[in-house]
């Protein structure tokens, strides 16, 4: 029984050395001491464009550049219109061995890619490697060092104890105002914009002449508040309110009492025509832009389609109304506090067989972190660089300090946007991150997105309209079930425990059986020979 007992504890003491073994690598690949620039491999990466030929050119000039570092490497881009398509691709060759090598990406997608096994590496041991890590003696570029990476953004990227992804652009949420008109309706900007004066603003705007037209544009079609991500107004609202919505451990918190709140002010102002969304009336900007909205919410990174002024706009130029257009942040609660979200793509590298392979790959996503791919990306939109080291440069300086010289590069209001999230680094937060988090997101704007609707078509939003629409919008995104998504009041299902893990339980209630048993036996000698 001794031996028994014995054998069982060893084989427990192996176990638990393997289990921290695991814990300590997190599935990392045993990196190569020389990068192998003889063999010749293909690597292929998958990024998001919309229409934006600028952003593809830099996508193309920085994979030559690298070649060029690298000859032996060859870059195979594909360009997607969205993350969602990303996203879902990648899930799909997932199950098939087939992911891409480099992908553009967020890390709530990351955290589902993770269900699979070894599929995304964990980034930390690269980051300090010596040779090749993040500031290099190997690397044949200038690689920023781990200090030189915008902390906030970098802590971004790690979900559980790892870094699955390095920063790749941040952005966050503007409102874009339309200053002259907000002015022409007898208001004056705060220092700081609250939810209060946007509805306040947005319900006096409504006044019609006699001929049904909105005085305050002359036209048939106002909205003078519109949001384009519902579910980043949801979060930020609760955020903002101190409420919750998910956390860590893949609690989901989000149909709450607060999340009533919001839902109810919505429906009021809805319900008055003062309010809509991307997804029921079309793009901000398009509103903005032709004197149809007032306060248009969109990304930093959205800037350049923002003003009378815009570089790139989707309307014809005779529908465009001149006027001011200021950059704010979001709307607060309690400006004394504000709070923001942090957003913007990411970079994840895929395991694969080959470590050469996957150190070919570690290498070409570093040099999207290079002065001159960050610099020439952030310029083409609102975006802000995530190295400290390419926003310290003269180039960069200089181009901030050119605001408003052009419309074109130097675009005053996609200037001021970047500014925005320089300025408020130290107030942007981001949501938890666990397998089914980007279900949770999803459902926080279903909520304002079905509220909105519903009133439109004339339904009545109270107690019971929102019970119900809680219990259908968990059905829709399986939060009410242990499905891996999450459960209401309870955690995500981070799926099933690890065989070792499953193994060493089953072990460890052995021993104590047979420990137990060993216990009884002697007693029960002991009081024999009494």
């Amino acid at each position: 029984m001794k031996r028994v007992a014995t054998f069982l504890v060893s084989i427990i003491s192996v176990l638990v050395l393997s289990a921290c073994h695991g814990a300590k690598s997190g599935g990392s690949f045993e990196i190569p001491e020389e990068f192998d620039e003889s063999k010749k491999i293909e690597i292929s990466f998958w990024a998001k464009n919309d229409t934006n030929v600028t952003q593809t050119a830099i996508y193309n000039k920085a994979i030559e550049d690298f070649q060029k570092l690298y000859p032996n490497i060859t870059v195979n881009m594909r360009l997607y219109t969205d993350y969602g398509k990303i996203y879902n691709d990648v899930i799909t060759n997932i199950s098939t061995n087939t992911t891409p090598n480099v992908c553009i990406t967020y890390p709530d997608h990351i955290a589902t890619y993770l269900s699979g096994k070894n599929t995304v590496v964990p980034l930390d041991e690269l980051f300090y490697n010596e040779k090749y890590g993040l500031g290099g003696s190997s690397l044949k570029f200038e690689s920023p060092k781990v200090s030189e990476i915008v902390p906030e953004f970098l802590g971004e990227c790690m979900i559980g104890d790892y870094h699955y992804a390095i920063p790749y652009m941040r952005s966050t949420e503007a409102c874009y105002i339309n200053k002259t008109y907000v002015e022409k309706l007898g208001y004056t900007l705060p220092e700081k914009l609250t939810w209060d004066f946007v509805w306040e603003v947005s319900e006096a705007a409504m006044a019609k002449n006699a001929d049904g037209t909105f005085k305050i544009n002359g036209q048939n079609v106002l909205i003078p508040f519109i949001y384009k991500s519902t579910d980043n107004m949801m979060i930020q609202s609760l955020k903002q309110l101190d409420a919750p919505y998910s956390d860590s451990d893949g609690n989901i918190l989000l149909f709450n009492d607060e999340t009533r709140k919001v839902l109810n002010t919505v429906a009021e102002h809805t319900k008055n025509g003062v309010f809509s969304t991307f997804k029921i009336s079309g793009y901000p900007a398009n509103f903005l832009n032709a004197g149809q909205c007032i306060f248009a919410v969109d990304s930093t990174a959205g800037a350049t389609w923002m003003g009378s002024k815009a570089p790139l706009v989707d309307i014809a130029e005779d529908k465009i109304v001149d006027f001011e257009t200021v950059v704010y942040p979001i709307p607060q609660y309690d400006p004394e506090n504000p709070k923001m979200i942090s957003q913007g793509p990411s970079i994840c590298v895929f395991s694969k067989a080959d470590s050469q392979e996957v150190l070919a790959s570690w290498l070409f996503a570093q040099y999207l972190l290079t002065n001159d791919v960050q610099i020439a990306y952030s310029e083409t939109e609102g975006y802000l660089p995530v190295t400290k080291k390419a926003m310290e440069t003269p180039e960069y300086q200089e181009y901030l300090s050119l605001e408003g010289t052009d419309n074109d590069v130097h675009y005053d209001v996609k200037i001021k946007a970047a500014k925005l999230l320089m300025n408020n680094t130290a107030n942007t937060f981001v949501t938890p991150v666990f397998k089914g988090s980007a279900s949770v997101r999803d459902a926080a704007g279903q909520l304002i997105e079905n509220v909105t609707k519903s009133v439109k078509r004339k339904k009545t939003v109270d107690d019971a309209f929102i019970d119900q629409l809680y219990e259908d919008v968990k059905a829709l995104y399986h939060l009410d079930q242990s499905t891996g998504s999450g459960s209401l009041g309870g955690k995500a299902d981070l799926g099933k425990l690890p065989a070792a893990s499953v193994a060493l339980l089953v072990v460890l209630a052995l021993s104590w059986i047979l420990i137990g048993a060993f216990a009884l036996r002697d007693k029960l000698k002991q009081s024999t020979h009494r």
